[in-house]
C-alpha cells in the first residue's frame, strides 16, 4: 500500500484518450502519446497484439468481445465531435453536481487500489488503476486499466466510495488485525524439561539410589529377580521350541506340481521284486513307440516278418533231399501253418492295441490342451482354428 496516494483528476487522466478514440476506432496501431496513459498490463496488450493485426485497436481496450463491439460504434458516433471552438470533447468535469461524470475508489487488496470513472454524456465505463514504479508512464500515478461500455448497474457491480480516502479507511477496518501470537509450547521442549528435572533430582539424592521415575511405578513380582529372569528364558525356549515344530511340518509336504510320492518308493525299497518291477517300468518307453521315436509294433512286425521267410524258404531241388523230406514235409508244413496263423494274429491284436494306445493318447493330450487354452482365455472357435492350423503345418511337411 503507498504512503501518498495521488488524488484522482479525471480531467488530465481520461481527458487526453478520449480524442484518441475516434482514431483508435479506424487506426490498427495506437500512437505513441497515448502508450503511457495506460496501465502497464494493458500497455503490453495493446503494444503486442496490434502489432499482429490490422483491425482497430480500440477494441483491445475492453476484455469483453460484445462490449467492444458497441465501443467502436461508440468511438464514431457524434459523441465525439470536438467542439468548432476549442476543438476538444466537450465534458462538464468542474460541476460537483453534475451526474455526467462519476468516480468510484476501491481497494482490492494491499496492493491494488482502483477506481471507476462513469461518463454518462458519452456513454463510456473507465476502470483505472493506481501504479507504482511506472517509469514508462511517468512515475506513479493513475493508469487506464480499461475502456467499455457501461451497463445499467455498473456502479452498484463495481460498489467502491466517493473519494480513496473512504476507500482506505474501509479496506483497514474489513481488514482483520494481526496479532503476534505465542506460539505454544512444543511437546518437544515439555519432554527436555521432563527431562531435565528428572537428571536434576541426581543431585539431591544420596549415593547409590536412583530418582523415582515420575510415571506411574511398575508392580514387581514377588518372586526374586533372578527366577523372573530364568521363567521368561524358559517361556522363550519354550516357545521357539513350538514354532520349529509347527515349521518342520513343511518338511513333509510334497507340493503340488511333484509327481514323485515318498510313501511309493518306501513301499517299493521294502519289496525287492516291487523295486525289479519299478526300474523295468522307468526303463519301459511309452506306450506305442520305442527307442527311436518309432512305432513298437513296427519292430515286432519285422522279427514276425523274418521268421516267416524262414518257414517258407524253398526246398531243395534234388530227388533224393526231397524223397527222403517228403515224408515229414506234411507234418511240418501243418505245423509251419499254425505257427504262422498264430504269429499274424499276434501281430494284428499287438496292431490293434498299440493304435488304440495312440489314440487314447492323442484324444487324452488334446482334451488336456484344450483345458490348458481355456485358462488362458482361449475359445473353442480359436482353439480349433489352432489345431487346424498345425494340421495344415504338418501336410505341408509331408509333401
Amino acid at each position: 500500500m503507498a504512503d501518498v496516494i495521488r488524488p484522482l483528476c479525471p480531467r488530465d487522466v481520461v481527458g487526453p484518450l478520449l480524442p484518441s478514440l475516434p482514431v483508435a476506432a479506424m487506426a490498427s496501431q495506437p500512437a505513441s502519446t497515448v502508450l503511457p496513459l495506460l496501465s502497464p498490463i494493458m500497455r503490453q496488450r495493446v503494444q503486442f497484439l496490434s502489432a499482429a493485426s490490422s483491425e482497430p485497436w480500440i477494441r483491445l481496450l475492453c476484455y469483453d468481445p460484445a462490449k467492444a463491439t458497441k465501443l467502436i460504434e461508440v468511438a464514431r458516433s457524434a459523441r465525439f465531435e470536438p467542439h468548432p471552438v476549442s476543438g476538444e470533447i466537450e465534458v462538464d468535469w468542474d460541476d460537483p453536481h453534475s451526474s455526467d461524470v462519476e468516480a468510484r475508489y476501491k481497494r482490492v487488496d494491499i496492493e491494488t487500489l482502483q477506481a471507476l470513472v462513469l461518463m454518462r454524456d458519452l456513454n463510456l465505463e473507465i476502470r483505472l488503476v493506481y501504479c507504482e514504479g511506472d517509469a514508462e508512464g511517468g512515475g506513479p500515478g493513475w493508469r487506464i486499466g480499461e475502456v467499455s461500455v457501461p451497463d445499467s448497474s455498473a456502479l452498484d457491480s463495481f460498489g467502491g466510495h466517493k473519494t480513496a480516502d473512504e476507500a482506505e479507511h474501509a479496506f483497514k477496518e474489513a481488514t482483520p488485525t494481526i496479532i503476534e501470537a505465542t506460539l505454544p509450547t512444543t511437546d518437544t521442549e515439555n519432554n527436555s524439561e521432563d527431562d531435565d528435572d528428572y537428571w536434576a533430582q541426581y543431585d539431591a539424592t544420596p549415593a547409590g539410589r536412583t530418582p523415582a521415575a515420575q510415571t506411574p511405578a511398575v508392580k514387581r513380582s514377588p518372586a526374586p529377580s533372578s527366577m523372573q529372569r530364568g521363567g521368561d528364558t524358559t517361556k522363550s525356549k519354550r516357545e521357539t521350541e513350538e514354532e520349529d515344530a509347527y515349521f518342520s511340518q513343511y518338511d513333509s509336504v510334497q507340493p503340488a506340481m511333484d509327481n514323485h510320492d515318498p510313501d511309493e518308493a518306501e513301499i517299493v525299497a521294502q519289496d525287492p521284486e516291487l523295486a525289479q518291477a519299478a526300474k523295468e517300468q522307468a526303463q519301459r518307453p511309452p506306450l506305442g513307440f520305442g527307442l527311436n521315436a518309432g512305432p513298437v509294433i513296427q519292430e515286432d512286425d519285422d522279427i514276425d516278418h523274418e521268421r516267416l521267410a524262414k518257414l517258407v524258404h524253398p526246398r531243395p531241388a534234388s530227388f533224393s533231399s526231397s524223397s527222403v523230406s517228403s515224408g515229414g514235409d506234411a507234418g511240418e508244413s501243418a505245423g509251419g501253418s499254425a505257427v504262422i496263423v498264430t504269429k499274424l494274429e499276434e501281430s494284428a491284436g499287438r496292431r490293434e492295441h498299440g493304435e488304440f494306445g495312440v489314440k487314447q493318447h492323442v484324444s487324452r493330450s488334446i482334451k488336456s490342451l484344450y483345458m490348458l487354452a481355456r485358462t488362458t482365455g482361449i475359445d473353442r472357435d480359436e482353439f480349433e482354428q489352432l489345431v487346424k492350423t498345425e494340421l495344415d503345418m504338418l501336410a505341408m511337411m509331408e509333401d
